[in-house]
């Protein structure tokens, strides 16, 4: 058969059902048999957002999908979506069409050598010039994509590659075992030795733990060891809100004070399957000063990247936190609460930050009050960076894991709205709903018309302050000017009016939309939008100047009311 139809059944065979893509002169061949594949297509708008698309629906089920896009311009769009999946440890396939491969080194049209571009923004990227070599490049890309630290992988295929015929049986075909590192039991052991001898332990709930699938794991051991916990700004979810031992997030931006209080008060940090980011740490010797810390994670690079921990494991955070509840029953080591765990609920409503803002302007505050109290524990969030992002991290309450899907380490302004459609089709029963800002709303605003043209009911949030906010804030306090960071023009907030008039060009791509001036009129436009059954969009004009809190370190956050 032709490699076309090969990569398409190998597609299938590995469990891909939906596609995310812009077909083009050099990938139709793919294309050709993509048309009676039972993977289903959709055409997206940019090629970035085909990739944010494609991780948003890993995201939010944990089942890879396909991004699929043509040569030169097409491909080069696929590197900011690789990066941003990269980052946050998201697989998924990635298939670029390219020349043909006698054209190699002449300059013909639309040719760039792409797998050497996204080299280091993918997990492994191949350009195939054997025909041959397909399924066995396809097969090994699966593998690479899902085991150990997940990521992306790209495929690069030259037209003339898709067109050779090749002796390829698809039941023949079987994708690699993926295994889980297992945990040193004499580690555990160790690790148990040292929370023994702690008197005020936490625990760090990171991503990796959602990405295991071992958020119930993670809870019993926290419980069975009543020690409280963090999680980061990608475990968002991992705890329900009200759990007792829920201590919030830690951090110098997304971070909350009940967090950094209880970071600041521990003497052993236990972290599970997280990166120690900047945005997490911030100044590294406040950070770890007076604490020892035990760090397990998949990767082994990982482990002392940022930090040396006094001690590390490499594992599945699985099976590693259920070996560690083991060891702590086998030891029967299951003390009681301290008073520092049993005030933690208390402490938590203390610090909690207010939100319960009556002003006009709105405060964006108050839009995350509101979301909090509209929408259902199952909807899905996307975001992307900024004073809205941040602000979400702080204030947006979450109770399941990958229901909260932002772009963490890249902090990508237009992946919120891509990211959402994704994620909408792979749980097409949960509400998705997107939170942006006015200014990275319109980084891929067009791909309102993937989500028009395939009846995907997504939710756009728009916290419009009319500014490059963070950037704004960032300009005032870090270098005492402002500059080149206002992005409204013509506005008229009596008669409810600010250019860009982002209602109108949500309804150019058939999507309702209303523009929302006032704090009280919020939960009747959600139970709108909610109610809609087709994309909606909510223009909330809220204070323009509205600081959000930070800070250099853990210890001295400045926090704006």
């Amino acid at each position: 058969m032709q490699v076309a139809e090969a990569v398409v059944k190998i597609l299938e065979k590995e469990g891909i059902e939906a596609a995310f893509g812009i077909p083009g002169a050099a990938i139709n061949p793919v294309y050709k048999y993509l048309k009676n594949s039972r993977i289903k297509h959709y055409i997206a708008r940019h090629e970035e957002g085909a990739i944010h698309a494609a991780d948003g629906y890993y995201r939010a089920s944990g089942k890879m999908a396909l991004a699929i896009c043509t040569s030169g311009p097409g491909a080069t769009n696929f590197v900011t979506g690789l990066y941003t999946a990269k980052i946050d440890s998201m697989p998924l396939i990635a298939i670029t069409g390219q020349a043909s491969s006698n054209l190699f080194g002449k300059e013909p049209f639309q040719c760039v050598d792409i797998a050497s571009i996204a080299k280091s923004v993918a997990k492994a990227t191949w350009c195939v010039t054997n025909s041959k070599d397909l399924p066995k490049i396809m097969r090994e890309a699966f593998y690479i994509a899902r085991s150990g630290r997940p990521g992306p992988v790209l495929i690069d295929l030259p037209l003339d590659i898709q067109k050779d015929e090749i002796e390829f049986k698809t039941e023949d075909y079987k994708g690699l075992p993926i295994e889980k590192p297992t945990p040193d039991l004499k580690k555990i052991s160790e690790a148990m030795d040292l929370i023994e001898k702690s008197k005020n332990s936490i625990m760090i709930l990171g991503g990796g733990v959602i990405l295991s699938g071992a958020t119930e794991e993670f809870r019993n051991l926290a419980e069975y060891l009543s020690v409280p916990v963090i999680m980061t700004y990608m475990g968002k979810g991992g705890l329900p809100e009200e759990h007792l031992l829920n201590a919030g997030h830690a951090g110098i931006q997304v971070g909350q004070p009940i967090g950094n209080e209880m970071m600041l008060g521990s003497d052993l940090v236990i972290g599970v399957g997280c990166r120690f980011s900047d945005r997490h740490t911030g100044n590294l010797g406040v950070y770890t000063q007076g604490r020892k810390f035990i760090h397990i994670d998949i990767e082994p690079s990982q482990i002392g990247r940022v930090i040396k921990p006094d001690l590390g494991i490499v594992s599945d955070a699985k099976l590693a936190l259920t070996a560690l509840l083991e060891e702590a029953k086998k030891r029967n080591y299951h003390p009681e609460p301290t008073e520092r765990v049993k005030n933690l609920p208390k402490r938590r409503r203390e610090l909690a930050r207010k939100t319960d803002y009556s002003n006009f302007p709105i405060k964006p505050q108050r839009v995350y009050e509101e979301i909090n109290k509209a929408f259902p524990d199952n909807t899905m969030f996307t975001t992307g960076c900024g004073l809205t992002q941040i602000w979400s991290g702080q204030l947006q309450e979450i109770n399941l894991p990958r229901r909260y899907l932002p772009s963490g380490g890249a902090g990508t302004l237009g992946y919120e709205l891509p990211a959402a459609i994704g994620a909408k089709v792979a749980s097409p029963n949960d509400p998705a709903v997107v939170v942006v800002g006015d200014a990275g709303l319109l980084f891929m605003i067009e791909e309102l018309g993937m989500a028009g043209q395939h009846n995907i009911p997504i939710i756009i949030i728009v916290v419009n302050n009319g500014f490059l906010s963070l950037i704004r804030q960032n300009q005032k306090y870090a270098y005492d000017y402002e500059h080149a960071v206002s992005l409204w023009y013509n506005e008229d907030l009596e008669n409810a009016i600010v250019y860009p008039d982002n209602v109108k060009i949500a309804e150019g791509f058939g999507a309702k939309a209303e523009r929302v001036m006032k704090a009280d009129d919020l939960p009747a436009a959600f139970k709108r939008a909610l109610a809609a059954g087709v994309p909606y969009l909510i223009d909330v004009v809220v204070e323009r100047e509205t600081d959000c809190s930070m800070g250099g370190s853990i210890d001295k956050v400045r926090e704006f009311v």
